[in-house]
């Protein structure tokens, strides 16, 4: 895919982070196969040498599984660090436009917090890569867990800049239209503080050392902390304002953000517990975490349906998807498919197979990963579309923006 050099200066808008974001969670997706479906004796994650060894000891269908998974991840990670780089380019540019000074006063502001979500996505692509491509690279993992918190850390703290720096403004000086607020356009912010509890979370539950998973408890605890308090206000102001003034329909896609929000914040509580169960003594029974999954899971299913609701009311896909027109917001649509696919992946396995409802490998099993699968394959089919549409170098013309508020 060729990458355009525009849009730029006063057409850019940080939502076209979210192509990057994008590719990166459907590379995580592709890593799914592989973490459920592999043997990993003894391993919280596959690895190069794990996957090495199913690859020679089992038969043509697990083969077949990893190359293929490999081959998507890799694409779909190249792919993210592309768009990673040319947005990067594009906001430097943008940043010198008086659109970024005025955008800097207005509800929108706060989706300058796309850029630490997608920075704390790029940080979990890396990690996978090292692990399924670098020969050896897990036997010293317990070095790199304490460079994987610093760099959570740091973006961490750049995340809390810029969502301080907007909820100080409004809080100070007002100016938050709440009017124009109809939409969960403000949940975005909240989902990157869950991004960067999530990756805090994963050394947390594989590190073997006691004081670096109980920092990494802790600084998970604070980010998830702060974006499930925040993603309530955001929440309930969201809904207001859409209730009062209906739902904008270029900005409709954000009312299946919640998903997302609810698949991160779901597996960073879901790995605390692993880093409690395995460090420190602390049991979670098999039927707690079936219960707790598929609580969340309903959650996410229960915003599904609202939100397909209002968007086929709309006529938003026909409009933006399929036909022409043009938003940066409609990347938004590729986080839900992403998320309700991977966070399917945890209550199938630590749920229904965790408590022994159904058996791996099963018919059952490979059952009810087809509308995973299809699912996941929608996702890519409309991510493509996007980018062909939005960033793709052929655009006849840049995008209609409307930021979501």
């Amino acid at each position: 895919m060729r990458l355009a050099s525009q849009p730029k200066g006063e057409r850019y808008s940080p939502l076209f982070f979210l192509s990057s974001l994008g590719a990166g969670g459907l590379a995580v997706s592709f890593f799914m196969y592989l973490m459920w479906m592999t043997p990993r004796p003894g391993q919280p994650i596959p690895t190069f040498a794990s996957l090495l060894a199913a690859f020679q000891e089992g038969g043509m269908a697990m083969q077949a599984m990893i190359v293929v998974s490999l081959l998507a991840f890799l694409y779909f990670a190249v792919t993210h660090v592309r768009l990673l780089v040319w947005n990067l380019r594009q906001a430097a540019a943008w940043k010198q436009s008086e659109a970024y000074a005025a955008f800097r006063q207005g509800n929108a502001e706060s989706q300058l917090m796309v850029v630490p979500l997608t920075l704390a996505m790029s940080v979990n692509v890396a990690f996978i890569a090292g692990a399924v491509f670098v020969p050896g690279l897990w036997g010293i993992a317990e070095y790199l867990f304490p460079f994987a918190i610093l760099a959570f850390a740091a973006i961490g703290a750049y995340a809390l800049s810029i969502f301080s720096g907007f909820l100080g403004r409004v809080l100070t000086e007002g100016g938050f239209d709440c009017a124009k607020n109809n939409s969960l356009g403000q949940m975005l912010s909240v989902f990157a503080l869950a991004m960067v509890g999530v990756g805090f979370s994963a050394s947390a539950a594989m590190s073997h050392n006691a004081v670096t998973s109980a920092i990494a408890f802790m600084g998970a605890a604070l980010f998830v902390t702060a974006a499930l308090v925040m993603g309530a206000i955001m929440l309930v102001l969201g809904f207001r304002a859409m209730m009062e003034n209906k739902a904008d329909k270029e900005t409709a896609p954000t009312l299946w953000i919640v998903i997302p929000f609810v698949t991160v914040a779901g597996i960073a509580i879901y790995r605390l517990n692993m880093a409690l169960m395995h460090n420190f003594g602390v049991e979670w029974a098999p039927g707690s975490v079936f219960s707790y999954l598929t609580f969340l899971l309903s959650l996410q299913l229960v915003f599904g349906l609202i939100g397909y609701a209002v968007m086929k009311r709309f006529g938003y896909f026909e409009h933006f998807v399929t036909g022409e027109g043009r938003s940066p917001g409609s990347f938004a649509l590729i986080c839900p498919g992403v998320a309700l696919f991977v966070f399917a992946n945890f209550f199938i396995n630590p749920g229904l197979v965790g408590i022994g409802l159904i058996e791996q490998y099963s018919v059952a099993y490979f059952a009810l990963y087809l509308p995973l699968v299809a699912l996941q394959l929608k996702t890519i089919q409309v991510y493509w579309k996007l980018n062909g549409k939005l960033v793709a170098e052929e655009q006849p013309k840049p995008a209609t923006l409307a930021p979501a508020e």
